[in-house]
């Protein structure tokens, strides 16, 4: 990682269930790609696994919601919804 990227956050938590989540936030320069200065995933699904139950992130520099394989583009309504949802 570079000096002018840092970890916000970054959290997981594995359940009795085989199923774990995690929670990554980067703050990085802001730029074309990543205008709000952040990158994101919040994971939710099977350890191991290739496709999560649910995920959102910006990984590519748009906002997405994936749901199992499917990915959809979204709005972004910002780090609090999205960790709510």
């Amino acid at each position: 990682m570079t000096d002018d990227v840092a970890v916000v956050r970054d959290e997981t938590e594995a359940y009795a269930d085989g199923t774990a989540a995690r929670v990554r936030v980067l703050a990085v320069p802001e730029s074309e790609k990543f205008p709000e200065g952040i990158k994101y995933a919040f994971h939710y699904g099977e350890a191991g696994a290739d496709d999560p139950v649910i995920r959102f992130d910006n990984h590519h520099g748009v906002h997405e919601l994936h749901l199992s394989a499917e990915v959809f583009e979204i709005d972004y309504p910002g780090l609090q919804a999205l960790y709510r949802a």
